[in-house]
């Protein structure tokens, strides 16, 4: 892959909308084990090899196992999420795959098992991660080997 530009030096002011997006979320009700499952699934319907990478280190620092994390792409077939993990990843597909739309059903299942308020907060989450994806694939970024 050629190489392309950096975001956050070619257009700074466009970055930090990006930067200051994850600081808000910082500020959230969101815990780092959702935020961790959002951003790694998203990252994996979006294709971003970067992103990926990426919040699976970020999440086993923080202490997620191994096994969920590569039971992600399958974790409706699994055991290994709580009901509140399997409506955030219900949505974080639905919201990642726009435009087949998000069903009345995930959202009704989200609100009722999240609330409306931190429902709100994982839409915002997953709209921020959705966006770095995108910058991501864009300019060519590519996981290091480590």
């Amino acid at each position: 892959m050629g190489k392309r530009t950096k975001m956050n030096v070619t257009v700074p002011e466009g970055y930090g909308v990006m930067i200051a997006f994850e600081k808000y979320l910082a500020s959230t009700e969101l815990s780092t084990t959702h935020k961790d499952l959002i951003k790694i699934r998203a990252s994996q319907l979006n294709g971003c090899s970067y992103c990926v990478d990426l919040h699976a280190k970020d999440a086993r620092k923080a202490g997620e196992r191994e096994q969920r994390i590569y039971a992600l792409t399958c974790w409706r077939d699994t055991p290994f999420f709580s009901d509140e993990e399997e409506a955030i990843l219900a949505l974080t597909e639905e919201v990642t795959l726009i435009h087949q739309r998000v069903s009345d059903a995930t959202y009704d299942h989200a609100v009722k098992t999240l609330g409306e308020k931190y429902t709100a907060q994982v839409i915002m989450a997953i709209i921020a991660i959705n966006g770095w994806n995108r910058i991501g694939i864009a300019t060519n970024m590519e996981p290091s080997l480590n």
